[in-house]
């Protein structure tokens, strides 16, 4: 008898999958793109973008969610420290995804795309077929391949040549770090601090017009500017905007331990002790180590990332020329009490990277955190200070 009974809910089981995945939207269904204002942390800073399939008729209102990830896969923060980002594509009851942003007071809005019911349809199946186990993941890019690049993407794989996206709304030249830096310079200054630190220089190259589009916001202005071929007619691609939640007021709060303030002090300390030893011909040694050793931690990292790592941004980071991963096992011979005499050279070699490092900055090669510029002012003064001193 259970066995039977089992035979029973296992068949209903498979047949009401089947009818699931076979489900014929009403021609009063819609597709919406959903995008999300920016939020108060720093990894909802850029904001978020999704799509919604709504039909009155089924019931159904249901949200694509590409930027999904799960903290508790196997190795996760390995994996993400080396840029092996597994994300996936997950559904949700639209008004249950809603009520967490306006719990976290941030904007909604909806893009209803003008299609007819059967390219309705076929971006329906799309993404249910895209939405089940075995083909929801995806790596993860934050450039090229994140929640916000695959809803051109989607559009553009199941409509073909009957979509046209027109960049020219876009008037302004801007690098990936200046994208970066219009969501992150006014509240986030330590999280644009960390971006600054750990991206490299292939981020201060000139983006494309199609690159602005990593950002919710430009991908929302995308499909505003967009076209759709209907009957040999063109016609916006988008058929009304709809705004689901209101913009909060943003919140500008000035930070008294901001990385350039902090970063200021520590290095008025190093000139005031280095003014202090050279005019007592003394050495501060847990300056020196201090300095030595910080300095080398953060270069080991810097290097780990461009080399060891698959992310695309950590490339070419010239933050090793300050943060020089040697000083991590130079900083030992600073305890002594008399330095070894190689060491006035390799503080030279210190100080010419340092200028090195300001040249590069001077032509715009590398963009360097503006909180920087004090401490290696500090450093070079104290590196020049090692070189002249007498054991």
């Amino acid at each position: 008898m259970n066995k039977l009974v089992n035979f029973l809910l296992i068949t209903i089981s498979i047949f009401a999958l089947q009818l699931n995945a076979q489900e014929k939207l009403s021609p009063k269904s819609t597709v919406s793109v959903v995008t999300c204002g920016p939020g108060q942390e720093l990894y909802s800073a850029f904001g978020h973008s999704a799509f919604r399939v709504f039909d009155p008729i089924l019931g159904i209102d249901k949200v694509y969610n590409y930027g999904t990830f799960d903290f508790n896969a196997p190795n996760f923060y390995l994996n993400f420290a080396k840029g092996n980002l597994t994300y996936f594509l997950s559904t949700a009851d639209f008004y249950r995804f809603l009520r967490g942003y306006q719990y976290e007071n941030r904007w909604v809005k909806t893009q209803v795309l003008n299609l007819n019911p059967d390219e309705v349809q076929q971006i329906f199946d799309f993404l249910e077929n895209n939405a089940k186990r075995e083909n929801r993941d995806y790596q993860y890019d934050f450039f090229y391949d994140n929640c916000s690049t695959k809803i051109e993407a989607v559009v553009k794989t199941v409509l073909n040549n009957k979509v046209t996206f027109s960049n020219n709304h876009i008037s302004t030249t801007k690098s990936h770090r200046d994208l970066i830096a219009d969501y992150t310079a006014t509240n986030f200054k330590w999280g644009k601090f960390g971006i600054d630190l750990a991206l490299g220089s292939v981020i201060d190259d000139e983006a494309t017009k199609d690159d602005y589009k990593f950002l919710p916001d430009y991908i929302f202005e995308a499909f505003n500017n967009a076209t759709i071929q209907k009957n040999n007619i063109t016609e916006p691609l988008v058929l009304k905007e709809i705004t689901i939640l209101k913009e909060a007021p943003t919140k500008t709060s000035f930070e008294i331990l901001s990385p350039l303030n902090v970063i200021l002090v520590l290095s008025l300390l190093i000139l005031f002790i280095t003014y202090k030893n050279f005019k007592k011909s003394n050495r501060n040694k847990t300056l020196d180590f201090s300095i030595y050793f910080l300095t080398g931690i953060i270069g080991v990292v810097v290097i780990l990332m461009w080399f060891a790592t698959a992310h695309t941004a950590t490339y070419k980071n010239f933050n090793f020329l300050w943060a020089f991963a040697p000083n991590l096992f130079i900083a030992f011979y600073t305890l002594k009490s008399k330095l070894p005499n190689w060491l006035k050279y390799y503080n030279a070699l210190l100080i010419l990277l340092l200028l090195i490092m300001l040249v590069l900055w001077i032509v715009k090669i590398q963009i360097f955190n503006l909180a920087l510029l004090p401490l290696v002012i500090a450093l070079c003064i104290r590196y020049l200070f090692l070189i002249t001193i007498k054991n």
